[in-house]
């Protein structure tokens, strides 16, 4: 399938954006960039230490976002509010969303089981209360994280083409 927009893969922290991501940009051919890996280190830091970042925490990280949309890309990033997700879509207007959602129980048993990464289970709450779902107007493809995660990059893959 030859795919040729920007692709960010969405949702809180446990949904599986990272797995996601890397299984569409390698079906697509298209580049794969980690989102976290363009946090400042302010706010690795303070995610780290349980603070919930701030929408002034998150501009820069979001304006660094945007600038990879400037291509055919996958990449991650949680999005949770509508305001970022339009700051995305004015750098890529023909942006399209995967949102990764799941039950809080099934995200705070996969956050528990992490190793290594600097977003800690306690802030699984906060990111709840944040985020607000794409709404009909976002092209968003909502899939459940409940599926396992071929599966989950087959559905989006088949979404994709049905689009045209």
């Amino acid at each position: 399938m030859s795919f040729r927009r920007a692709l960010v893969v969405m949702g809180v922290s446990g949904t599986g954006k990272s797995t996601i991501g890397r299984g569409l940009a390698e079906t697509l051919g298209l580049p794969f960039v980690e989102g976290d890996d363009l946090h400042p280190p302010a706010n690795v830091a303070k995610m780290a230490a349980g603070i919930p970042l701030t929408d002034a925490d998150r501009a820069p990280w979001l304006d660094r976002i945007a600038a990879e949309l400037d291509r055919p890309v996958v990449i991650t990033c949680s999005a949770l509010k509508r305001s970022y997700r339009d700051r995305l879509r004015a750098a890529a207007p023909d942006l399209v969303l995967v949102y990764l959602h799941g039950s809080p129980e099934l995200l705070a048993a996969r956050m528990a089981q992490r190793d290594g990464h600097f977003m800690p289970p306690s802030l699984l709450e906060s990111q709840l209360a944040t985020l607000e779902e794409p709404s009909a107007d976002e092209d968003a493809i909502p899939v459940d994280v409940a599926l396992q995660p071929d599966e989950i990059v087959e559905l989006v893959v088949d979404r994709l083409g049905s689009r045209g």
